[in-house]
């Protein structure tokens, strides 16, 4: 596959942030395996800058935020979403995860970040508040961990290079 065909392809496995398609498809554009592709994507991202690593984390959207209500979210991230039930909350749920969305915020400077596939509302918003009380190192690493397994979904989604 050409570079220019592997990023239009990939561009999307990281939110927003079709520099990590960019930078691998030299490596990976002709022979990389979901696991090679995926490995070689995560790695991208762990050695880019801490600045662009935070530029990478505050692209995705809040969980159950005003992007899913406007629909504004990318069709990756929509269907996550709604694959958790986000787009069905009660009421006090909604409320609940706005209110966090913004304590999160407000203590972290980025948004809550996991992998929500195959999770239930009430498990997303028991480890957003656990995660809550952690310190923003943790937070940080947890957040790019949390995108490399939404990024490896993704990529199982799209059967890679098949």
């Amino acid at each position: 596959m050409e570079a220019r065909d592997f990023i239009a392809r990939y561009a999307g496995v990281y939110e927003h942030s079709p520099w990590v398609a960019e930078r691998v498809a030299a490596i990976a554009a002709d022979d990389a395996d979901t696991e090679r592709l995926a490995a070689l994507m995560a790695d991208c991202v762990d050695n880019a800058s801490t600045e662009l690593q935070l530029e990478l984390i505050r692209a995705h959207p809040d969980l159950a935020g005003r992007a899913q209500v406007a629909g504004e979210l990318t069709a990756d991230s929509a269907l996550e979403q709604a694959s958790a039930g986000l787009d069905q909350c009660t009421p006090e749920e909604f409320e609940r995860f706005q209110s966090l969305n913004a304590a999160y915020r407000e203590k972290f400077g980025f948004p809550f970040v996991m992998a929500v596939r195959g999770s239930d509302r009430a498990e997303i918003l028991d480890t957003f508040a656990a995660r809550l009380q952690n310190d923003y190192d943790l937070e940080f690493e947890t957040a790019l961990v949390e995108i490399h397994k939404i990024a490896r979904l993704r990529l199982d989604a799209m059967g890679a290079n098949e």
